[in-house]
């Protein structure tokens, strides 16, 4: 079985790189072994094994003239998380090619009883990168921590590849996390949930940089509570993170949107659970509040300059040289504002203080520290809190009036309505199936009309912030005014 921490780490110079790591006493006084790894990895045309969450490559170990190769077969998903748990049988082998005797004491007859997909094998994509490597011993625990810089080819296309693995070969898991707190105090670490197989997958369909959508669980009556709220968690703080690594090549405003979401369904998650489970373990996020603010300020950007603006546009400027002038003169400072305001999100992410927090938030969902007394037993009853957690958020959202004018009680409606959405969502395999429909059905409706309008004061704001002319302000205030006359 193969435990491992997978962390991305920022592209940049090796130089620089390695002056950073060369601070954390753990590896930083030790000389590290260096190897040049070039991997063929195999599958069918159709890609059968990477739809069975299986990886079986080749991986030679040397430069062309005194290699030597190890064949190696992983069996399990490595997608959801940071920590990976898989199992792996690894072989030394002869030459380079495919070896059908290393996979007779694998379970690979299990997947291939009669042979035909191992006939069907090929060559499909390959990775090339220079391994420092370094084992660590610490307590009762041994641990490899490897550093991977290169490349990941297929399909005629590439992509860089520079991350940290950390691996632990005896003793606890919580060893892996302690390791990477210790290297996290010097440069950034961000949880990676992409293996190198994946990210070959990815390139080649071009979804390399697509944004991570929400995936809620596969939830099961027989599961016990305690299993409920870490798949919950587990699942939305995934989508956060992951959309976050991506956001840092990627300028594409859904990215930033889908780790904004993450990140919301992991704090409803928590809030939903919080009476059910002892989460005063869960660490402390102030470090990530810079982070989200900058997230939210990056996102209010995106939404004027990709939506509300570009519904208004046509209309303002009517064919008139100088409205024309005007609102170009908007779109160029909003575009100069959202690319000021990306840089510097970046830098903050960058800041190692953020990944020490998502490590240990991990961490957290990993070891089996989400320890539940909420004084019920059995799976029944489990559902039924549930449910009765989930139908006080519901009776919250029916006490604010949807046509209120207050802006407090609306920005409590819209935030009560996005809880209640994404418990839904999450939970729906364990609700009422027609009682869950009519709430997520309340809550999005709730949340829609409050959000537009929302979106279209802040765009004023946003206006006004960048000196937009007096007339273009204006304008876009009739607009919003009348929209929210017409949806009252």
């Amino acid at each position: 079985m193969e435990l491992e921490l997978k962390l991305a780490l920022p592209l940049q110079d090796a130089h620089l790189l390695h002056r950073q790591l060369a601070r954390c006493a753990l590896i930083g006084r030790r000389q590290p072994q260096r190897q040049q790894l070039h991997n063929t990895y195999y599958d069918t045309p159709e890609h059968a094994l990477k739809d069975r969450a299986v990886a079986l490559r080749v991986r030679q170990i040397g430069d062309a003239s005194q290699p030597h190769w190890v064949q190696t077969l992983k069996v399990g998903a490595a997608a959801d998380s940071a920590f990976s748990r898989r199992g792996e049988w690894e072989q030394a082998i002869a030459s380079e090619a495919l070896s059908s005797a290393m996979l007779e004491q694998t379970p690979w007859s299990e997947l291939d009883a009669d042979g035909t997909l191992y006939a069907a094998l090929e060559p499909v994509f390959s990775t090339d990168f220079e391994r420092l490597s370094w084992i660590v011993k610490l307590a009762d625990s041994s641990v490899e921590v490897a550093l991977d810089r290169g490349q990941v080819h297929m399909d005629g296309h590439s992509t860089p590849l520079c991350e940290l693995e950390i691996e632990l070969l005896e003793g606890s898991p919580e060893a892996l996390f302690d390791i990477a707190a210790q290297i996290g105090r010097h440069i950034s670490l961000l949880p990676l949930h992409m293996s190198k197989a994946e990210r070959a997958y990815r390139l080649a369909a071009g979804t390399l940089d697509a944004p991570l959508r929400a995936r809620p669980p596969a939830l099961s009556k027989d599961m016990q509570l305690g299993a409920v709220a870490q798949a919950v968690l587990r699942e939305s703080f995934l989508q956060f993170t992951a959309n976050l690594v991506t956001f840092r090549s990627s300028d594409a405003p859904e990215v930033l949107h889908q780790a904004r979401v993450g990140w919301r369904r992991f704090k409803s998650a928590l809030q939903l659970f919080k009476q059910g489970s002892d989460t005063d373990g869960m660490p402390s996020t102030a470090s990530l509040k810079p982070l989200l603010a900058g997230m939210t300020a990056m996102r209010d950007l995106d939404v004027a300059a990709t939506e509300v603006l570009p519904a208004h546009g046509a209309a303002y400027q009517a064919d008139d040289a100088q409205r024309i002038a005007q609102w170009h003169q908007l779109e160029t400072a909003l575009d100069h504002a959202r690319q000021e305001q990306r840089a510097g999100l970046r830098l903050t992410l960058a800041e190692p203080s953020v990944g020490q927090t998502l490590l240990e938030i991990t961490c957290w969902l990993e070891t089996g520290q989400i320890a539940l007394h909420h004084g019920q037993e059995g799976k029944r009853q489990d559902r039924r809190w549930l449910c009765e957690r989930v139908e006080h958020l519901v009776e919250l959202v029916r006490d604010i009036p949807a046509s209120s004018k207050d802006p407090l009680e609306q920005h409590r409606l819209r935030i009560v309505s996005k809880r209640l959405r994404y418990c839904v969502e999450s939970l729906r395999p364990l609700l009422p199936r027609k009682r869950s429909q009519r709430w997520l059905d309340m809550a999005m409706q709730a949340q829609t009309q409050i959000g537009m309008e929302r979106d279209r004061l802040q765009a004023i704001a946003i206006a006004r912030q960048l000196q937009a002319p007096d007339a273009v302000v204006q304008f876009l205030r009739g607009a919003a005014f009348a929209a929210l006359s017409a949806w009252h």
